[in-house]
């Protein structure tokens, strides 16, 4: 049932659109944003990928025949979903397309090579980021501005594309009197820590949901592992998880700059190739182990975040946000890793987990509107702040 909006004068509306790498389906949120742009979500929805785009979007991870023309395919079913989304956002509330200003979206990412080298000589080394979108058919089938390919520019300007939300984190949760940190635990984990003086750090941790759900797929024929209650049935298996750990993603991040990853190099070739040497282990105590990984490895980085903050205040909060705030095994195991730290999720805010990321590419669209920067560069590493995205109108 339809439910007609109020809005104040002030306020310009903005949808954006999440399907991330846990490759489930496509969230969507309708923001009202402020004139500083803090957005106040006014519906959500989402629409469950059909096999076939999952196993398209999940073939495209890596490198295979015909990719250019499977690559348009995904792209064109994306538009399609998308547009759907846009829809329903519409008829929940009793908005008109004409009414919103722009769609931010931010498309399937199937490749992320921030750091590749160029296997042609005398081309520099410059990474990339690709995300299958098809922009201008979104534009045509909902007749509303569409606002895409945030990530290159940070790229070209020597960052990692990745994590884009920090930014957001700190216009929607930042706090002027205390150090607060989000979470995002998608297919892959983010964190941003939010400083009380207005210092943005943040950077990809590592697996977040994907190995999760690749193995719970393989031994129970499950989407994922619900509330983790496999996972709680298992024990951590401590010399598998020291060996995870070992992982040149994990070394590098304590010693150098920022750092993104994918399902580029978390994947179930990774995860097999490292479970090699552990015959015998029963898979359910995998999974509780898989479960730490992600824990561990955000409780680490963002340790490592705050002692390069070097401030004098301790982390008031870290919010959760992503499908991963719904696994309560994985939430225990970040509180056992961060004892000193209140774990919550962004619910307690007012933004539900599963919203948050939606709302960035809304936030996003908008800062492009206003052509405002839009990357946190101590995140991402580009050479300064750079104007995201590209338009491509009604």
């Amino acid at each position: 049932m339809s439910h007609n909006v109020t809005m104040a004068d002030h306020q310009t509306l903005f949808i954006g659109l999440m399907s991330g790498t846990s490759l489930d389906g496509v969230d969507g949120v309708l923001c009202a944003m402020d004139a500083s742009g803090k957005p106040t979500v006014l519906a959500h929805q989402y629409r469950t990928f059909d096999s076939r785009t999952r196993a398209l979007a999940m073939q495209l991870n890596s490198s295979g025949p015909d990719e250019l023309h499977l690559s348009s395919q995904l792209g064109i079913q994306l538009a399609h979903d998308y547009a759907a989304v846009c829809a329903a956002l519409c008829d929940a509330t009793g908005i008109a397309a004409s009414k919103i200003t722009a769609i931010g979206a931010h498309g399937q990412t199937v490749r992320h090579q921030p750091q590749a080298a160029s296997s042609i000589t005398g081309l520099p080394c410059v990474g990339y980021t690709v995300q299958v979108n098809q922009p201008a058919l979104l534009a045509e089938l909902t007749a509303i501005d569409v606002i895409a390919d945030f990530r290159s520019r940070d790229i070209a300007a020597g960052g990692q594309g990745a994590p884009l939300v920090p930014a957001f984190h700190h216009a929607v949760f930042g706090d002027p009197t205390a150090s607060v940190a989000v979470l995002n635990v998608g297919g892959i984990a983010n964190v941003s820590l939010l400083s009380a003086d207005g210092r943005i750090a943040g950077c990809d941790t590592g697996p977040g949901n994907v190995l999760l759900d690749l193995w719970v797929q393989q031994h129970l024929h499950q989407p994922y592992d619900e509330d983790g209650q496999w996972a709680a049935a298992g024990k951590v298996l401590p010399d598998l998880l020291d060996h995870l750990l070992q992982d040149a993603f994990f070394q590098h991040q304590q010693t150098d700059g920022p750092q993104s990853t994918g399902r580029d190099h978390f994947n179930l070739a990774w995860l097999n190739a490292q479970l090699a040497p552990f015959q015998g282990v029963r898979p359910v105590d995998v999974q509780a182990t898989l479960t730490m990984l992600t824990a561990r490895s955000a409780a680490s980085q963002l340790s490592a975040l705050y002692q390069q903050s070097a401030s004098d205040r301790p982390i008031a909060r870290l919010l959760v946000c992503g499908g991963g705030a719904h696994n309560q095994f994985l939430m225990e195991s970040l509180k056992s890793c961060l004892p000193n730290t209140p774990v919550e999720t962004t619910s307690a805010l007012g933004l539900p987990v599963l919203q948050v990321e939606a709302a960035a590419f809304a936030w996003l669209a908008w800062c492009f509107t206003q052509r405002r920067p839009a990357n946190a560069v101590a995140a991402t590493g580009a050479s300064g702040p750079r104007i995201l995205g590209a338009l491509y109108p009604k």
